[in-house]
């Protein structure tokens, strides 16, 4: 199939939706997956956050580009018009130096991306120095949130850490083989009386695996959803069926409805696990769908 015909079912199922004015979905686009249009953009250097009528900010996971060096992941996150970049490990290794970190920080800044935050970070130790240790990390990554992978017990800790640090963490549901927090709604229930910094990071794919309604997950969530990690599956129940924003049969939109619902001012990490070894072409083609639907959410 080609692209054109792809991006073609994609804004016929968006004015199915009634969302015909998703322009973001560029009928024109070429081979590479380029959007050709030229309507409003979210999460890019053409629009500043700050006078943005609509609050939410597309970025890209890391993760999505886990196969590629550093200096190829930002040069791909450059070609997909995106500002904003939740940082993996792949990316800023934890066995840096200071100096490497701080180095590597300023790869990201001087290519003109904003580093909001990274993750997923494995906190599982249940010690100061171990908890410690994963926020001097994020400290001198410049990231001001963690996404993470943790335990209950240890969320008690992490929390006087997020309080003495002023670094926000957001914990990150895995689905039905994570033990502890396979939805969002697991997490809720450990740190519904934590500090305001401490949230959840929804994986929608994940989220949707466990049998859980996606957008429900999000609502009662509220005002923890510090972060979202947006993807697209051909069949929600089952793992690796990854594929465009648009093409399969998560509810993009209504997952956006809900966040304006809800006054969302965060962002909304595209994490891509459709094509590890060429990622670019499709994550543009993500992009250019959500912010098809961010311009039609919008206006209407």
């Amino acid at each position: 199939m080609s692209d054109n015909t792809a991006t073609r079912r994609d804004f016929l199922k968006l004015a199915a939706l009634g969302l015909a004015g998703a322009t973001g979905v560029a009928l024109g686009a070429n081979l590479t997956g380029r959007a050709t249009h030229k309507s409003k953009s979210y999460g890019d250097t053409a629009t500043s956050p700050e006078s943005a009528t609509w609050p939410i900010k597309l970025g890209a996971a890391s993760y999505s580009l886990r196969a590629l060096s550093r200096a190829e992941a930002i040069a791909g996150i450059k070609e997909m018009g995106v500002k904003y970049v939740c940082i993996k490990s792949f990316h800023l290794p934890y066995e840096l130096s200071p100096e490497e970190l701080a180095a590597g920080r300023r790869e990201f800044e001087e290519a003109g991306l904003t580093i909001v935050g990274g993750g997923a970070i494995s906190i599982q130790e249940d010690n100061d120095d171990a908890v410690r240790e994963s926020f001097e990390y994020a400290r001198m990554s410049g990231m001001p949130l963690m996404v993470i992978a943790s335990t209950p017990e240890i969320m008690p800790r992490v929390e006087k850490f997020v309080k003495e640090y002023d670094i926000k963490v957001a914990i990150h549901n895995h689905g039905p083989g994570d033990e502890y927090f396979p939805a969002p709604s697991d997490a809720l229930k450990i740190i519904k009386d934590m500090d305001p910094r401490v949230g959840v990071c929804v994986d929608v794919g994940h989220t949707t695996r466990t049998g859980a309604d996606v957008v429900e997950e999000i609502a009662k969530a509220g005002d923890r959803v510090l972060d979202v990690h947006m993807k697209d599956l051909k069949d929600l129940m089952k793992e690796g069926t990854d594929c465009i924003i648009g093409q399969g049969a998560m509810p993009v939109v209504e997952i956006f409805k809900q966040l304006k619902k809800m006054k969302y001012s965060g962002y909304v990490n595209l994490e891509y696990e459709a094509d590890m070894e060429s990622p670019v072409p499709g994550m543009i083609q993500s992009f250019a769908y959500m912010r098809g639907v961010l311009e039609s959410l919008e206006q209407g």
